[in-house]
């Protein structure tokens, strides 16, 4: 079908405190509370009248920017920054066009617009991403799709005009052709100040609900962190039933050499063998910069995934060259992004050797971070996705009950009750995609407008020279 066209009307940004019930410490960071970043988008679809549509992501700092020089305010300010600058390039592009219109003409703009305030381009790309989502939202509700239904048939336009190494055509056939999937497999999160033994450690299924996948965070020490996965490998090898697992050193390595000698314990020492026998891939092992110069060389041999240094539309081509075979997928980085990611991967595999996209979160809240998120997974495959966001966040946190409450409705499979709170319904491990089948992107509710803060003003000095 031809992409139907749209007016942007209307982006009203938003956000919300949110505490942690556990520290989430990763990287270098510890992280105790974030505030979640909401989008309002009314949209004019050509001929049929205005519709509403939204997205949530946690602005979670020390990941987009790990400059060592920011305070944690300020790298949530730069997110903020990243959102203002983004609506007032999608308003200013008016008259009628498909939804990834309005991302091709404007993402240009909004990274020289971010590089003159010092902003990176990782998060430059979150005010995008986070709009895109809720136009797409708005977009499928005007047409009564589901997300599903709706990329099958790219109502949104999705081309290659930004991948140029793809051809448009193997995008929307990639989209045609894609089942989503009904369940996904929860990967869960093992932070640096988590418990690892006993009661409330890795293997206790009241704190990884059953995960069969795990994810284990790394510090950047060769030896340091070959002790931490010793003992989670210790505790992982209790569990009765098999698993598997990645690594995430969030850009702690600092070199070959150094990531070299973490490889070289795993391959050879046989204390490691629960964590190397079980290992899928090693995600962002060394800082961004450094992963742009470094091929692996030798180190192929093994799974590498870029996640942080996934800050460009070409940045998947450049690590495959580089040694790499897979990239995360996260909806805070652009849902368009990660649909031709996964076309590439689908399309470079067929020359023997195997690519792929995976699901890697930023901490996802109950709602729409959670919800939009599983169901692009879900679209283009990931049968696995770290999910983290119900371990460190209490339920809905402080959304008004009766948010929480037309979330549950809308969706009874994928949130239940727990006494007085609200949480994620995890079956098995799994997370069922079934109810994100209606109407939207993945939005059988929207959020409160009335209990949620407009977007705070930057205010860090480094912003306000700029």
């Amino acid at each position: 079908m031809t992409a139907p066209r749209i007016a942007l009307r209307e982006i009203a940004l938003y956000e919300r405190p949110v505490a942690f019930v556990r520290p989430f410490r990763f990287g270098a960071v510890t992280v105790n509370a974030a505030p979640q970043a909401f989008v309002r988008v009314v949209i004019e679809l050509e001929g049929k009248g205005v519709f509403t549509g939204a997205s949530a992501e946690l602005m979670v700092p020390k990941w987009f920017d790990k400059r060592p020089h920011l305070a944690i305010a300020d790298t949530v300010d730069e997110l903020r920054r990243s959102l203002a600058i983004a609506r007032d390039l999608y308003l200013a592009h008016t008259g009628f066009h498909t939804a990834f219109d309005f991302h091709a003409a404007c993402i240009g703009d909004q990274l020289k617009a971010c590089a003159e305030a010092d902003i990176p381009p990782l998060a430059a790309a979150f005010g995008p991403a986070e709009i895109d989502k809720a136009i797409c939202d708005a977009l499928l509700r005007a047409l009564d799709l589901n997300f599903f239904d709706g990329m099958a048939a790219n109502v949104a336009g999705l081309d290659a005009r930004l991948a140029p190494d793809v051809a448009s055509d193997d995008v929307t056939a990639f989209l045609a052709g894609r089942t989503p999937l009904g369940r996904v497999a929860l990967r869960h999160t093992v932070g640096l100040d988590d418990a690892i033994d006993g009661q409330g450690g890795v293997a206790d299924a009241n704190e990884n609900s059953g995960a069969r996948y795990f994810k284990l965070k790394m510090n950047g020490d060769p030896e340091a962190d070959a002790a931490w996965l010793t003992k989670i490998g210790n505790a992982l090898a209790t569990l009765p039933y098999d698993y598997k697992l990645s690594l995430d050193a969030n850009e702690q390595y600092a070199d070959l050499s150094a990531l070299g000698a973490l490889v070289d314990r795993l391959d050879h020492d046989a204390a490691l063998k629960p964590i190397a026998s079980k290992l899928l891939y090693i995600e962002q092992p060394m800082p961004r910069d450094i992963t742009r110069a470094s091929p692996l060389g030798a180190l192929s041999k093994r799974n590498f995934i870029i996640d942080e240094a996934d800050d460009s539309w070409d940045a998947f081509p450049a690590a495959k060259a580089l040694g790499y075979r897979g990239i995360s997928s996260k909806s805070c980085k652009g849902f368009y992004k990660s649909i031709v990611n996964a076309a590439r991967a689908a399309k470079w595999s067929e020359g023997g050797n195997a690519y792929f996209i995976t699901g890697e979160d930023l901490t996802c809240q109950a709602g729409l971070g959670v919800q939009q998120d599983l169901a692009l997974g879900a679209l283009i495959g990931v049968t696995h996705a770290e999910r983290n966001g119900h371990h460190y966040v209490d339920g809905f946190g402080t959304a008004p009950v009766a948010e929480a409450e037309a979330f549950l409705e809308a969706h009874p499979d994928l949130y239940r009750r727990d006494g007085d709170v609200i949480r994620l319904r995890i079956h098995d491990g799994d997370l069922l995609t079934g109810s994100l089948t209606s109407a939207g992107f993945a939005s059988g509710a929207h959020p409160d407008w009335a209990a949620l803060s407009p977007l705070a003003r930057p205010t860090t000095k480094m912003l306000l020279e700029n």
